[in-house]
């Protein structure tokens, strides 16, 4: 009787623990769901840095054995046995500061507790089995507010229940004491997410594999199937894996290798979708890949300079891709020159692999939300954040770009002297390059930005582009990425000009990414000063293209004899 007892007992408590362990092991059913990153100065809570965990789940949750990890690091010692009801929190920390906390809430340690950055960094949740429970990356903008992003009031989740959707689920806590630790945070409400993803770019990691990046956290299971993922020039998605931690991201396997010199396209479908179940966005399915090329003298050039933002802005360098080759930004450094004149302040311009294609701007920033809305950024996936930029001062300094083997790119002297002339305050003002071509280092190939352009044109072409002897203009491309499938939705492409007067007269000619002319699009038609003309996606014969990149060789002329060359590219893709 007493053995049958006894296996009753045990089996009951199997029931309890198995239960928990379940709950557990489903992803974001725990969660952390507020950060005291920054703790000064202090506004009404102890002098610490600590996390909360909430139970999102709709069971009990034994905490033994998860941990809290920095990408890099080694995981912090595990969490005890401690259960946590649903719908209740718990905060973590350092052993030594469990009295301090343990007064607001119900509060917990673990040895090891990660350091964590004032400004940004990422923090990971592991399952008691070593898997990803849950990720945060975080950044000062996620606040929303720059005064309490200076320290002393933590960051709060809104939606528990909404736990991968990052920076828009993610605010300032409006608790007077600058924190709830421990109890429901004061901007809980319920925050769906309903915001379809953008897949944003792509590297090629090797000659057989393609890292998707997508702007969010991604259905691991959905994002790995790979009949999701379409390619053009014949290469085939043989597999596909979402990694960890954060699940944005995806290596494709493909097949055969990828050749030199050659720019992809990779489709993702309609049925890959986050985590919240949201289809993806179809004009932003559509990205480009091809092998890296090592950056060589000039290839990569400093464009354009913002050093003197107006508060509460901040700096900002743009880099352009002059060259015909894929550049890894991973393999680039951002600097300036110490006063003795040596190179110095090094900051990684990426830590994961991320392609400059030709013609390709990218701006570096430490708040791409604040450039946005002081600045028209018409391409958002080229903003950059990194957690800080070397100094350049509001006189006089010098940006630097070098390779990781310490090579100098390009580098630029730049003074406030360099804006017009007629300028009186410089504050909010970029200096931008007039011509790709000439001297990084000359004050006559730089100027302020246009006032017409806002004063800055981070991620587009500068507002006072234009090169010596050359006739001036520009030609844009819209849209980028055409289906020509006759749905009614962008079937074809624009090719729009606009001349400073008219006159000039016009050769196009669509090619491929082999450099073969495809479709001769006008020949030596005279222009009017501005206009466009309209590419269906079909060949000289009238038959439809492949899938891929093509460039559009544009050559004007005027009747003094003086020629330009535009070379845009534009993406023939497909519905899935």
């Amino acid at each position: 009787m007493k053995r049958k007892f006894g296996a009753l007992l045990a089996a009951i408590v199997c029931t309890i623990v198995c239960g928990e362990n379940i709950a557990a092991q489903a992803r974001y059913s725990l969660v952390i769901s507020e950060i005291m990153a920054d703790p000064t100065p202090q506004i009404g809570l102890p002098n610490a840095e600590w996390i909360e965990l909430r139970n999102a789940s709709a069971a009990a949750i034994n905490l033994q054995g998860y941990r809290l990890q920095k990408p890099g690091s080694t995981a912090s010692g595990p969490l005890p046995n401690v259960l946590l009801a649903p719908d209740s929190s718990i905060v973590v920390c350092t052993a030594s500061q469990v009295a301090g906390l343990a007064v607001f809430g119900r509060t917990t340690s673990v040895t090891s507790f990660p350091s964590l950055g004032n400004d940004a960094d990422e923090l990971i949740l592991l399952a008691p089995n070593g898997s990803v429970m849950h990720s945060v990356r975080y950044s000062n903008s996620w606040y929303k507010n720059d005064v309490k992003a200076d320290g002393g009031w933590t960051l709060e989740m809104i939606d528990p229940r909404n736990a991968c959707s990052g920076a828009d689920n993610w605010t300032a806590s409006n608790d007077p004491k600058g924190g709830t630790p421990g109890q429901p945070n004061s901007v809980l409400r319920a925050n769906t997410d309903q915001i379809a993803p953008r897949l944003l770019r792509a590297a090629a990691i090797n000659s057989t594999t393609v890292q998707l990046q997508y702007n969010e956290s991604m259905d691991s299971a959905r994002a790995a199937t790979a009949a999701s993922y379409r390619l053009s020039d014949g290469l085939q998605a043989s597999s596909a894996s979402t990694l960890p931690a954060s699940f944005a991201r995806v290596n494709v396997q493909v097949n055969p290798a990828m050749a030199a010199n050659r720019i992809y396209t990779v489709e993702a479908a309609a049925t890959v979708t986050d985590c919240a179940g949201n289809g993806l966005n179809p004009a932003f399915s559509t990205v480009r890949a091809g092998l890296f090329a090592a950056a060589d003298t000039n290839d990569v050039i400093v464009n354009e300079i913002l050093f003197n933002p107006k508060a509460p802005g901040v700096d900002y360098v743009e880099l352009y891709n002059r060259s015909n080759k894929i550049i890894n930004l991973q393999e680039l450094l951002i600097a300036n020159r110490s006063s003795s004149g040596a190179v110095a302040s090094f900051v990684p311009i990426s830590t994961e692999a991320f392609a400059l294609f030709p013609g390709d701007f990218v701006v570096l920033t430490t708040d791409a939300t604040v450039v946005s809305q002081q600045y028209t950024v018409r391409q958002p996936a080229a903003m950059l954040t990194l957690s800080s930029l070397p100094s350049y001062p509001d006189d006089k300094g010098t940006v630097v770009v070098v390779t990781t083997a310490g090579r100098v790119i390009d580098e630029v002297p730049y003074d406030a002297r360099w804006h017009f002339a007629l300028v009186d305050d410089d504050e909010g003002i970029a200096l931008e390059r007039i011509d790709a071509n000439a001297a990084s280092n000359s004050k006559d190939n730089w100027t302020s930005a246009a006032s017409t352009a806002g004063f800055g044109t981070p991620t587009a072409a500068n507002s006072q582009l234009r090169a010596a002897n050359q006739p001036q203009g520009d030609i844009s491309i819209n849209p980028k990425i055409f289906s020509p499938d006759n749905d009614g939705f962008e079937d074809f492409a624009l090719i729009e000009f606009r001349f400073p007067q008219a006159g000039y007269v016009a050769n196009v000619t669509i090619m491929d990414a082999a450099g073969r002319a495809v479709r001769v699009l006008q020949r030596n038609t005279t222009c009017g000063q501005s206009g466009s003309w309209r590419w269906d996606g079909l060949n000289d014969k009238l038959q439809r293209v492949p899938v891929g990149t093509y460039i559009i060789f544009t050559e004007i002329f005027n009747l003094q004899g003086s020629k330009r060359v535009f070379k845009n590219t534009v993406t023939v893709a497909r519905k899935f």
